[in-house]
């Protein structure tokens, strides 16, 4: 089944271009888009200092981070867990920005693009007009918020992950529509510009009831 990544940063502030760096990473392995339960999760020394706005966001400072390894020293087991898998984020050229500004920092190639599937994007085609922040979604999808009281990297991707499966279509998406040995669905999801298309191979018994239902109708559509 498909492997991707989910992930989440925080960081000093909005823009790496100024010095804002990543203070901590967490990321989801997802399986056939459920959460297998590993999980990648670090804090790291930005070497700056954390503005007090900043901290009032995700709740970190200077005094909490140091000690903590630099992203260099952190770097091959972060691209270790993810792979070559796609990477799915809320806002991620966000993310992406930060990361590899990091990677390029510390001597790495950057993450590809092609790879980014951004729920922000997502969202925003299906509730068009709509709040879609994180929060919103989670309302909107009654996913608990409880434990949210600042932007925890971790616990965000673990409520990502479950407003992510709503988007791609809810639990029911991924269970078994087809008898053994038929093709799957086919769920395809590539950018706000393109749709998400379901394919769904009838049965031969399945082509029969449906024939035999038609049969009883006075001129059916289904035979124009």
């Amino acid at each position: 089944m498909k492997r991707s990544i989910l992930f989440d940063t925080e960081t000093t502030g909005l823009d790496p271009a100024t010095g804002d760096r990543v203070i901590e990473i967490a990321a989801v392995e997802l399986v056939g888009d459920l959460p297998t339960g590993k999980n990648f999760r670090v804090l790291i020394d930005p070497e700056r200092d954390v503005p007090e706005e900043a901290s009032r966001v995700h709740g970190f400072t200077a005094a909490d981070l140091e000690g903590q390894p630099k992203f260099a020293e952190i770097a091959d087991e972060f691209l270790a867990f993810i792979g070559d898998d796609p990477l799915i984020a809320h806002n991620a050229r966000f993310d992406f920005g930060f990361l590899n500004a990091e990677l390029k920092r510390a001597g790495y190639k950057p993450l590809d693009m092609a790879r980014m599937v951004d729920t922000l994007d997502m969202a925003r085609e299906r509730f068009p007009g709509m709040p879609n922040s994180l929060d919103a979604l989670c309302r909107r999808f009654g996913v608990d918020l409880s434990a949210r009281t600042t932007h925890n990297a971790l616990l965000d991707c673990k409520l990502l992950a479950e407003v992510y499966l709503e988007l791609m279509g809810g639990r029911q998406h991924g269970l078994g529509l087809v008898a053994d040995g038929e093709q799957a669905p086919t769920i395809i999801y590539q950018g706000p510009a393109q749709r998400r298309v379901v394919r769904v191979t009838p049965t031969a018994e399945e082509l029969a009831t449906h024939a035999a239902f038609v049969a009883k109708i006075k001129e059916p559509v289904w035979n124009t």
